[in-house]
């Protein structure tokens, strides 16, 4: 058996040296772009999922988020919740929010969505909104007449520049009319304008809990919360965290980030996988044609040579096997230069990483992709190798030599 092997070995190292050096490094090229197309697009979905992850946690969620009873609308004596929850080891902060649906008036322009409320000092320290000022400040405790937009709810005069409808353009300084669903109207000076790349962070508007209290006519708003956000420490484990919540006789629904966005994240990676699968396939069967037609040619060019080599008794086997093994050198130079290629894109988005409507996305290369990948290619190449080299190899060996 280690004799056919190497017998084997020589016979493609021969077929290689004699099969021209332009044409095997051409080769190689192609297997690497087929090989750094198959990286490439599932790196940047990682990336983008990855993007969400975090935007959800730093702008949405928080860590951990309580929402009411599966039958309320609302969490009852949220103030009792939150002195419990903060007194939880591995709770650096828990901060409450009271969304209230309203529109939202500037000059001809209405804009429909929840105002939400919350005690500023508590939400610095549970999301990182208040470090994506675009423009003007962040709300300060006490603030009572003052608003702060979301930028795609401000919008731009050039109302084809938005994704969704705005406010025409409103900036720092303007007042705008805020029609609550209670009947409430009130005048708000806008202080700020955030832009998170969140499409769903960047169209909300907050308002302070002290406001939103007056607007409910003394139904403090602390005491009654839509959901309350709670910020873990670096080290939390957050299911561990949410288990103890609970042991904390809290009743309310308490979710992980994971589990509050879990149907989003997996209808939204559940397209890109079709998408991904879609480029997998369509690379692997340029690889399979590539290698099937060079094979393909090597074995008529080279059918003499194979019914002579049959004549003096080397295996089928043997001559197959130097066929495939002249693929896989092709595969693994392919690999290794589709490598440098990856890693090469991998630096310059990383330097400068791709603008998407909601964030910017780094690629993410983990090794279970390339693996993966590495494999179907080889996998798929032997293959295509094999199959032109055993139909020659099965000819007749007078029929071989005459080439006919």
């Amino acid at each position: 058996m280690f004799e056919n092997l190497r017998v084997s070995v020589f016979l493609a190292a021969r077929a290689l040296q004699r099969g021209g050096r332009g044409r095997v490094l051409m080769n190689i090229i192609v297997i690497a772009f087929v090989f750094t197309n198959m990286i490439f697009l599932p790196s940047v979905i990682s990336g983008a999922v990855e993007s969400y992850n975090v935007q959800t946690i730093d702008f949405m969620t928080s860590d951990i988020v309580i929402e009411p009873r599966e039958d309320a609308r609302y969490i009852e004596d949220a103030d009792t919740l939150l002195s419990r929850v903060n007194r939880i080891p591995g709770v650096v902060r828990a901060s409450a929010r009271y969304s209230m649906p309203a529109s939202v008036d500037f000059e001809e322009n209405v804009v429909s969505i929840e105002i939400k409320a919350f005690d500023p000092r508590d939400e610095v320290e549970v999301t990182k909104i208040h470090e994506y000022m675009q423009d003007g400040n962040f709300l300060g405790s006490g603030d009572r007449d003052e608003i702060l937009l979301g930028v795609l709810v401000a919008g731009h005069e050039d109302k084809s520049k938005d994704f969704y409808d705005s406010l025409g353009g409103a900036a720092v300084g303007d007042v705008v009319t805020v029609r609550y669903a209670n009947g409430v109207v009130r005048e708000y000076r806008i202080k700020g304008i955030v832009q998170t790349k969140s499409y769903i962070a960047d169209y909300m508007a907050f308002v302070t809990a002290d406001e939103m209290e007056s607007v409910l006519g003394g139904a403090e708003p602390n005491t009654r919360a839509t959901e309350i956000l709670v910020k873990a420490t670096d080290d939390a484990d957050l299911n561990a965290l949410k288990r103890m919540i609970l042991g904390f006789g809290v009743g309310e629904q308490v979710k992980t980030w994971e589990d509050a966005t879990s149907d989003i994240v997996a209808e939204s990676v559940e397209s890109f996988n079709i998408i991904n699968n879609i480029t997998i396939i369509g690379s692997l069967i340029i690889a399979i044609v590539v290698i099937f037609i060079l094979i393909t040619i090597k074995t008529f060019t080279n059918r003499k040579q194979i019914g002579i080599l049959k004549a003096i008794g080397i295996k089928k086997s043997v001559i197959i096997n130097s066929y495939v093994m002249q693929v896989f050198f092709i595969t693994t130079f392919g690999v290794l230069l589709g490598l440098l290629l990856l890693e090469g894109m991998v630096l310059y988005f990383t330097a400068y990483p791709i603008e998407f409507p909601d964030g910017t996305v780094t690629p993410i290369v983990d090794a279970g992709m390339l693996i993966e990948n590495t494999v179907m290619l080889y996998v798929s190449s032997a293959v295509a190798g094999f199959i032109p080299a055993w139909r020659i190899t099965n000819e007749k060996i007078l029929d071989a030599m005459r080439g006919a």
